[in-house]
């Protein structure tokens, strides 16, 4: 049986966030949101003597969460063409996770895993969307992940997704392959 960890990358629940229930209801997932801790920006030490510092934020406790899961859903609100900065934040500490010798497996890990991205945004995610989805595709590559599906969906104002009847058809198509992982 597979585990399922969801990333929510919003700074509030909205749009993303509803059409993300859809895509996951009924399942058994840890829901982890971005936005209830704190995780401090990249200080790159890649190249200084000694590499990269503890900081001390709730950085590694998520990291050591979504290491348990199988498949790992992405889910950010599509902000200027991209992903929340909430959840680029959180990528861009992966470069100190490749480096820390507590997670000397974090690439080898984080390939054995299934990746899904769930966006939602304004202004025509349909096509303006694509970019993000690239993106996370470069990301998922990188670290030798499996990109296996994305949905996108239209929202503005909190509750449009409702009318997005493509997207909601998309993430409920999403639940049924997750559901036939987790059998």
């Amino acid at each position: 049986m597979m585990t399922i960890g969801i990333i929510y990358g919003g700074t509030r629940e909205g749009n993303t966030e509803m059409l993300a229930h859809y895509a996951v209801q009924e399942l058994a997932a840890e829901k982890i949101y971005l936005r209830d801790y704190s995780i401090h920006s990249i200080v790159d030490q890649r190249h200084i003597l000694g590499g990269f510092q503890n900081i001390g934020d709730d950085y590694n406790s998520i990291i050591d969460r979504i290491l348990q899961h199988d498949i790992l859903i992405f889910v950010t609100p599509i902000y200027w063409y991209s992903m929340s900065g909430t959840m680029k934040n959180f990528i861009d500490r992966w470069s100190q996770s490749l480096r820390d010798t507590n997670y000397s497996n974090f690439k080898a890990s984080m390939s054995a895993k299934k990746a899904f991205v769930i966006a939602v945004g304004g202004d025509n995610p349909y096509v303006k969307g694509l970019p993000l989805i690239q993106q996370f595709q470069h990301i998922f590559d990188f670290m030798g992940m499996s990109f296996d599906g994305y949905v996108l969906g239209e929202g503005n104002k909190p509750g449009d997704i409702r009318q997005d009847e493509a997207a909601i058809l998309a993430a409920q198509q999403l639940n049924n392959k997750l559901k036939a992982y987790e059998g």
